[in-house]
């Protein structure tokens, strides 16, 4: 099994960058599909992003559109989230993680199996 481990979280001006990493050691990084994943304050826990094993495949929720960028590096069980043109409602825990490439229930958080411990994101107005 795989273990996520988020960094480069922080604060951020309103239309600003940041770049997530995430490190998922302990298993073969190529077999699990990776998803970024949100909690803002006083909400549930939301989708951002999923990439299939072998990065062909993306999706990301529609609030994220044509911002953000998910892609991996499986030489390095690596993921990355590129998060440009942030808004402040982009405030929140950035989760990632492992399992599978499959919306279960119609839920992609249904389908992974192995979660981080999170990385603050601050978008200031």
């Amino acid at each position: 099994q795989v273990q996520p481990v988020e960094s480069g979280g922080g604060l951020v001006q309103a239309g600003g960058s940041l770049r997530l990493s995430c490190v998922a050691s302990g298993g073969t990084f190529s077999s699990y599909a990776m998803g970024w994943f949100r909690q803002a304050p006083g909400k549930e826990r939301e989708f951002a992003a999923v990439i299939s094993r072998y990065g062909g495949t993306k999706y990301y929720t529609d609030s994220v559109k044509g911002r953000f960028t998910i892609s991996r590096d499986n030489a390095k069980n690596m993921v990355y989230l590129q998060m440009n043109s942030l808004k402040p409602e982009d405030t929140a825990v950035y989760y990632c993680a492992a399992g599978r490439f499959n919306p279960m229930g119609g839920s992609w958080s249904n389908g992974m199996d192995y979660w981080g411990k999170g990385t603050l994101v601050t978008v200031s107005s």
